[in-house]
Formats: C-alpha cells, structure tokens, sequence
C-alpha cells in the first residue's frame, strides 16, 4: 500500500551529560541539534497535504524553542543541577538520562500531547550520529 510522508526539520542547540556513563558524554557539554520529524497518511486532505508544514513547525519548533533550545537537558537527580540553578543557568530535568534516544522519544510524545500524530522522529547529536523513535 503507498503511503504519503512529510518530513520538517528544525535546528536547536542544548547542552547535557550522562551521568553513570563512563566516557567524555559524562562531561557537561553541547549539540548543535537537527531535529526530523515525520508524518505519514494513507490519504491526502482537501488540499492535497499530509498537514501543513506550517502547522508542523508551529507546534514543534515551538515546543522545542521554549523547552529545550539553548538548555541544559539533564537528569533530574543531577548532583550539578543546585549549582547551575543558582548561576541562572536555563536547566530542562528529564527522569532518564538525556541520550539522544530518550530526547527522540520525549519530544515525539510531546508532540503527541500537542495534537500532532508523528510516525517517526530523528534527532542528529552530530553530522554522523542520530537516534531514531517510532512506535511500532
């Protein structure tokens, strides 16, 4: 059976470490971020769309801009996390360690929540590595 996909990317850049992890991602630092994200449908809408690539953007760029761009994404019993709120520091506290796989997976159920029925998502941590998540 054909299917139609469409795929919006958006940039944004954060920062994170991985704690009980024995390798320089145990280190504090930073991703410039390519964020995929895809929708498919058997069908197109009266316009001839899978969904308005405006409407995509809208909601995930936007969710991503106001919670993880240009934030320190950590996990939330991070013994740094005293220190940088008291620096002012834009912290984001997940309950998993902050992998490219758990933030794939955390923001394609954020923009479940937000009303967009994703199919897939990629994060790109760097030019030559992504995490992928999909539901089966």
């Amino acid at each position: 059976m054909a299917r139609h996909r469409i795929t919006k990317t958006i940039d944004f850049c954060y920062g994170h470490r991985l704690l009980d992890y024995d390798g320089k991602c145990k280190q504090l630092h930073g991703h410039n971020g390519l964020l995929e994200v895809d929708l498919e449908s058997d069908t197109l809408d009266r316009l001839g769309m899978v969904r308005d690539f405006t409407e995509v953007r809208d909601i995930v760029k936007s969710w991503v801009d106001e919670n993880l761009d240009h934030k320190m994404l950590l996990r939330r019993d991070d013994p740094v996390i005293p220190a940088l709120s008291e620096l002012g520091e834009p912290l984001y506290l997940l309950d998993v360690n902050p992998t490219a796989e758990n933030i794939a997976k955390h923001i394609f159920e954020q923009a479940r929540e937000n009303g967009l029925a994703l199919t897939e998502v990629r994060l790109w941590e760097t030019p030559s590595s992504y995490a992928v998540y999909r539901e089966a």
